[in-house]
């Protein structure tokens, strides 16, 4: 329970270039950074033998940079290389863990090399359409509708009745006289 120490509360605890509230408990305070989520934050917890539901504004200086080192460094702390966030990297082959704006800035370049290779994943992200081969038939629509009138006035009801069809006169085939229009009935 070294954490725990005489050491005084910090409001702000800075761990990785993020600003955690002090109030927050351990395992929340560590899923804030991005990057790093429940399971890898209970194990790097885990790890350094901290308890997981103590205050984070409750670490010592030592604990804050015992826990910078396994965030930046999972593969020296023994964690196993499935638990990485990008496995064999495709420009140096190596195991990486990345970590806050890493994150959107190689998914960027990946998409880009793609469209660039003119992949069929490529066009798939040119056209903004899903790329892993789900079904689009029914689902992931997005956009406007196609083909269909939205809004406008309805077209007004005529006066002489309530919308109904004109009667009209049909010639009998057998050479009879054309039967007389039927009745409208007022009320």
């Amino acid at each position: 329970m070294e954490y725990l120490s005489t050491q005084e509360y910090r409001h702000i605890v800075r761990i990785v270039g993020n600003d955690i509230p002090g109030e927050r408990k351990m395992l929340v305070g560590l899923t804030q950074i991005k990057g790093i989520g429940y399971n890898f934050a209970t194990a790097i917890l885990d790890t350094l033998k901290i308890n997981t539901n103590s205050n984070i504004g409750n670490l010592t200086e030592s604990n804050v940079q015992a826990i910078e080192k396994l965030i930046t460094d999972p593969v020296g702390g023994n964690f196993p290389t499935w638990f990485l966030n990008r496995r064999k990297d495709i420009e140096t082959g190596a195991n990486l863990h990345l970590l806050t704006s890493d994150i959107p800035f190689t998914l960027r370049n990946d998409i880009e090399r793609e469209r660039i290779t003119a992949s069929w994943r490529g066009y798939r992200h040119l056209s903004g359409l899903k790329v892993r081969g789900q079904r689009t038939r029914t689902s992931g629509r997005k956009g406007g509708a196609v083909g269909v009138a939205k809004g406008g006035m309805a077209a007004p009801a005529k006066k002489g009745g309530a919308g109904a069809p004109a009667a009209t006169t049909v010639a009998a085939p057998t050479g009879e006289p054309a039967a007389a229009p039927a009745a409208e009935k007022k009320e």
